[in-house]
């Protein structure tokens, strides 16, 4: 087939003939309640779509929390083995909400150290006109000695860089099979940068990550090459046109959050109140946050389809009126199995209703959905964590022979389990 019959039939839908089908992953922020939304639905996908490995997808984008998944998949984590590190609280885990955790002592140090002098010009100013101007503006001259972070996201970047140490990986964007892109965004000029991109390449993943996930106010910006960087959803939820740029035929987008319709859910008898105005100002912030991204994303994903009509563009978010997901409590290991069951199971039930939508278009580039498995209402999420690869990861001491020993007993056990049924299906 020749090239412009090849691009004519992307246009159309169809893949070239004898041609594999190029597949993206877009995944948005949300903090570690988004992370832990996107692995669930990352299981869900997989265990239900025969043929999608988003370990081994072209290319990878990712903002802020979606940022740690996206480069866990680009250096061939499954969704199965980032569930054992970041979200079972087995003998595995390694990522722990203690790590996001930790006091900015660095920057509480430094903005102490400044105190003195900023107190001293304050004096100045407010000395110079008491009753007009001058008590305004020793405030303000104050509020610079206010620390820009809470706590030390180092510590998330410490954690990563030892992560892709692990023989098979990589923390650097240019030795990476697959295209990755971690986007942030520079404080001083508010414009997003997609670290990955030339230029940007030569920044460490963990570091990009650790940028791209500083949240205002929660974490200190965080400074590279002269520049520093915030929360990468600043600008826009997604960031879907880096990967489409690449010239996909499918790209997959998962938005972790989304404003509840409190109505709805008050009707289906999920919530006690019919009014979020009664939870006080954390619900009004949360709700106005969620209903301000979501509507920027909806509007960029109208963009793309009509700017890359060749490729198909596949969204899975939570439902208007998932009250777990709106009202979730993050910081403990039990409520993050919780949660991730629930988006496992979410994602399940979006796929069997759309399910006659969804077959053939990813059916033009290889994939099947696996009906089966799909229709077992009894299906959980322990089925789809059963990934007997190794991790090769190990925090401070427990690498080496140690981390060896404990992923060889993991595929043993798995052995077992293997044989075990094959005897029982005799």
């Amino acid at each position: 087939m020749t090239t412009d019959a090849a691009k004519a039939a992307r246009s159309a839908g169809a893949p070239a003939t004898g041609a594999r089908a190029r597949i993206g992953l877009a995944l948005a922020g949300g903090g570690p309640l988004g992370g832990i939304y996107e692995i669930g639905a990352l299981l869900a996908l997989g265990d239900s779509i025969e043929g999608l490995d988003f370990a081994a997808v072209d290319v990878c984008v990712g903002v802020s929390s979606g940022g740690f998944v996206a480069a866990g998949l680009a250096n061939g984590m499954s969704p199965a083995q980032m569930y054992r590190l970041f979200i079972d609280g087995g003998r595995h885990a390694a990522l722990t909400p203690e790590l996001f955790l930790k006091p900015a002592l660095a920057e509480f140090g430094r903005r102490a150290a400044s105190l003195p002098r900023l107190a001293w010009r304050a004096l100045r100013q407010f000395a110079r006109d008491p009753a007009h101007r001058g008590a305004l503006e020793a405030l303000a001259t104050l509020a610079h000695a206010m620390p820009t972070g809470l706590f030390d996201n180092h510590a998330i970047e410490r954690f990563l860089a030892r992560l892709f140490a692990a023989p098979g990986r990589s923390d650097d964007f240019r030795r990476l099979a697959h295209r990755l892109f971690i986007v942030a965004t520079n404080l001083d000029t508010g414009q997003p940068v997609a670290f990955g991109s030339p230029g940007y390449d030569h920044v460490p993943i963990s570091r990009a990550v650790e940028a791209s996930a500083a949240l205002p106010g929660l974490f200190p910006p965080v400074e590279i090459d002269g520049a520093h960087y915030v929360d990468g959803a600043l600008n826009k939820t997604l960031n879907a046109s880096l990967a489409l740029d690449c010239g996909l035929d499918l790209l997959v987008c998962i938005n972790p959050l989304v404003p509840l319709d409190a109505s709805a859910a008050w009707q289906h008898g999920r919530l006690s109140v019919r009014r979020l105005a009664r939870g006080g100002l954390p619900l009004v912030l949360s709700q106005t946050f969620r209903a301000v991204i979501h509507s920027r994303m909806q509007a960029g994903m109208d963009r793309y389809a009509a700017r890359y009509p060749g490729t198909d563009i596949v969204l899975f978010e939570p439902a208007p009126e998932d009250v777990e997901m709106f009202f979730a409590r993050i910081f403990s290991y039990a409520q993050r199995r919780k949660l991730c069951a629930i988006a496992f199971e979410s994602v399940r039930a979006q796929l069997r209703a759309r399910r006659p939508e969804l077959a053939p278009r990813l059916a033009r580039h290889g994939l099947r959905i696996r009906d089966a498995q799909l229709d077992d209402r009894a299906r959980a999420i322990a089925a789809a964590v059963d990934d007997p690869r190794p991790l090769h990861a190990g925090r401070g001491r427990d690498t080496g022979l140690r981390a060896v020993r404990r992923d060889l007993e993991f595929v043993l056990r798995h052995l077992e389990r293997e044989v075990e049924a094959l005897r029982a299906a005799r």
